[in-house]
């Protein structure tokens, strides 16, 4: 395959590229055998470049110090035209190992920092910071849920009779001296209950509605 026809390969994919990757995605094809008039396609040009537009500082670089003998690519380095930031990507085109093109990928980053900065200003309105450093630590998560388990087992326990030979009418007391304590009121409490007494969900409400002997 000629030089001409693999890099006509890699323009063929411009459109489609630009169409995924979105109007924010500037996508260039370079031939670097014509330096001076390397850029042979270009979509989303958002950095005002258009074919027959020379290589970048960053293109003669690579070419020169053969970056591309050890790489397929780089990618995600700062780019910057006429002000706007980019997060940029080149992927080294090669035919025999010989570099013939660049295909390039520059990403937009204005939108990005005006969200950014958006939301940096939102967050110090509120001083929605992260904590700083401390040597205290908060467990919000597991506090209530240890203190459900450790009192439906202590209740349990109280009852002098190991789990699995309480009566129906043990499990009954049990669940009503939960129920007193308030304790079924608590966010997943009933599922902690029947499990800590081998029964299912609708079994302890079955409880509440017993007597108690």
């Amino acid at each position: 395959m000629t030089d001409q026809e693999m890099l006509q390969i890699y323009t063929g994919l411009v459109p489609f590229l630009a169409g995924v990757c979105g109007p924010g995605c500037e996508i260039v094809v370079h031939d670097v055998t014509d330096p001076e008039h390397s850029l042979i396609a270009i979509e989303n040009s958002l950095s005002g470049r258009q074919v027959g537009d020379p290589l970048t500082d960053l293109s003669r670089e690579l070419q020169e110090k053969g970056a591309y003998t050890s790489a397929a690519y780089i990618g995600n380095y700062e780019g910057k035209s006429k002000g706007r930031n980019f997060l940029s990507s080149t992927f080294f085109i090669k035919n025999e190992g010989r570099l013939i093109g660049l295909l390039c990928i520059n990403k937009d980053m204005e939108s990005l920092q005006n969200v950014n900065a958006a939301l940096h200003s939102l967050l110090s309105a509120f001083n929605l910071y992260e904590a700083p450093k401390s040597k205290y630590r908060e467990n919000l998560d597991t506090q209530m849920v240890n203190l459900l388990q450790n009192r439906v087992a202590q209740v349990i326990a109280e009852s002098g009779v190991a789990t699995n030979r309480l009566s129906l009418q043990e499990k009954v007391r049990i669940v009503h001296k939960l129920n007193d304590e308030g304790l079924l009121n608590v966010k997943g409490a009933v599922t902690e209950i029947a499990e800590q007494l081998s029964v299912s969900i609708p079994t302890v409400y079955r409880y509440l509605n017993k007597e108690v002997k």
